[in-house]
């Protein structure tokens, strides 16, 4: 006698690949997979050994586990719609934020017309924090030290002067961030200035270009001046 798979064992194995879109779930429809299960179903009992037929209790076992196959791959419908609906919702949003100035992760800043806007992004308080500011050389050209400051985003500005007394001139510069609380270290992120330019949309999410800055997440945007 041929060995045919049973309903179950192809429903089993239908659920465990349901997450991933992979085996019956993946490359059938509903439909299809009730189709499929109902020709398993019939093979099985012709095929069963008279001596130990498929029970009552089988029978229903397997047609409970295509009824939870059939609405597992209804939601997994359900959710890569809303996904799809709220993924265009976002970007909606997003746009109505183009020219709009924002900070985002970075250590650059743009000096011009003797005015530079950055920030700093603090994880927690801290007791003394250091900016130092440097030029496309790797020279340092101003301090800033900013003393105690409390948990999150703080907006600066630098005015071009240098430490020197002179004026910088208009381009790009760098900054690095030092703050500690009782000597040690707390994490610190540099914050760039930049105006939202365009929206995008991929398979990782929406992203935004940001001038001087470049292309970031959303998600990444920490405040919207």
């Amino acid at each position: 006698m041929s060995s045919i798979p049973s309903a179950s064992s192809t429903i089993a194995s239908s659920q465990a690949n349901a997450a991933t879109g992979t085996g019956l779930l993946g490359s059938v429809g509903k439909q299809d997979l009730q189709n499929e299960f109902l020709n398993l179903l019939v093979a099985e009992l012709k095929n069963q050994d008279p001596t130990n037929p498929l029970s009552n209790d089988q029978m229903i076992s397997q047609m409970a586990q295509i009824s939870s196959v059939s609405s597992i791959n209804s939601i997994q419908k359900s959710i890569a719609s809303l996904s799809t609906s709220l993924q265009s919702s976002q970007a909606l949003q997003a746009a109505s934020m183009i020219g709009h100035n924002v900070l985002a992760p970075g250590s650059s800043m743009e000096l011009t017309g003797g005015k530079s806007v950055f920030g700093v992004e603090l994880s927690e308080a801290a007791d003394s924090v250091q900016i130092t500011v440097k030029d496309a050389n790797g020279n340092t050209v101003h301090s800033m030290n900013l003393g105690p400051q409390t948990t999150g985003i703080l907006p600066l500005e630098w005015d071009g002067v240098t430490d020197a007394g002179e004026t910088a001139a208009d381009g790009t510069y760098t900054f690095g961030i030092s703050a500690a609380t009782s000597g040690k270290p707390v994490q610190a992120t540099g914050l760039s200035f930049g105006a939202l330019q365009s929206v995008s949309t991929g398979a990782s999410g929406i992203s935004v270009n940001v001038a001087g800055v470049g292309n970031v997440a959303l998600s990444d945007l920490r405040q919207i001046l």
